[in-house]
């Protein structure tokens, strides 16, 4: 009987060890690996999950796990940011985030500038906006956020005026003071839409985010018929609830991609079509 109960016991022993060898928690990897702290990140599909499937190594070496959501518009990702669905989100310039802020009311921050995409005007039918003629039609996107963006990009290239006493990264179309060429505007389009109604021959010129041009194929500085300057303020940001900031998770995020190693690969990838900050 004693050697009986001394080898149940035993085998219980045994199994009770093996148990907690290979239990796991959330985020964790098994006994005998790094532990790491999960990190979700909603994203652009183009270029900003790109972008972080690079840092995914860079950021397991620090511990923690990358794990990327993407999206195809503009609107969810802050919602589940809100709602906790993400730990911080990367698509948006930041008059994008204000103009949200001030909309919806979101407690969100800037946690840090990543790139820039220098917006572009594209065209069909003539190779550059001097050949536009008098009173042809340009689509924008109905994105109000970036207006403002665009219309300073089309003064700066001599195409139309604003008015002076304007923050023109405000500007709406009724701030136009100067369109000798009568430009139609036509600014009903979701912004996901316009790489299509370019492919489509719609209006005479259009204007397109890079990040759907890149994503429709389309190549910023060779395809665009006139294209923002690179020192243009909207950069894309990660944006996190406010305190997150301060979390060492969003910290080596943030780190990781102002990396060298990320900085090299987006001026490879994107040959000037996405500019890195520093």
């Amino acid at each position: 009987m004693k050697k009986f109960l001394t080898g149940v016991l035993l085998a219980v022993l045994i199994l009770t060890l093996a148990a907690c060898g290979t239990k796991n928690t959330s985020g964790s990897n098994n006994v005998g690996e790094k532990e790491t702290t999960k990190i979700v990140v909603g994203a652009s599909n183009t270029p900003h999950s790109i972008i972080l499937e690079q840092a995914k190594p860079l950021l397991k070496e620090k511990g923690y796990d990358l794990q990327i959501e993407t999206y195809q518009d503009y609107v969810l990702p802050n919602k589940d940011l809100e709602s906790s669905e993400l730990d911080a989100n990367y698509f948006q310039h930041i008059p994008y985030l204000e103009l949200q802020i001030e909309d919806a009311g979101y407690d969100f921050v800037n946690a840090g500038g990543i790139h820039i995409e220098p917006i572009g005007v594209y065209s069909k039918k003539y190779k550059s906006l001097d050949e536009l003629p008098d009173g042809a039609t340009i689509l924008m996107s109905s994105s109000i956020s970036d207006h403002g963006r665009v219309l300073a990009m089309l003064e700066s290239k001599g195409l139309i005026k604003l008015d002076e006493s304007i923050d023109k990264t405000a500007a709406e179309l009724k701030d136009i003071v100067e369109n000798p060429k009568n430009i139609k505007f036509d600014a009903n389009y979701e912004p996901g839409l316009m790489p299509q109604l370019y492919s489509n021959d719609e209006g005479d010129a259009l204007l397109i985010n890079s990040n759907f041009a890149i994503d429709a194929g389309l190549n910023p500085i060779k395809d665009s018929i006139a294209i923002e300057d690179a020192d243009s303020p909207y950069v894309n940001i990660i944006a996190v609830r406010k305190g997150d900031e301060d979390k060492d998770s969003i910290k080596a995020l943030i780190e990781v991609l102002k990396s060298k190693e990320i900085q090299d690969f987006i001026l490879k990838e994107w040959d000037g079509t996405v500019v890195p900050v520093k």
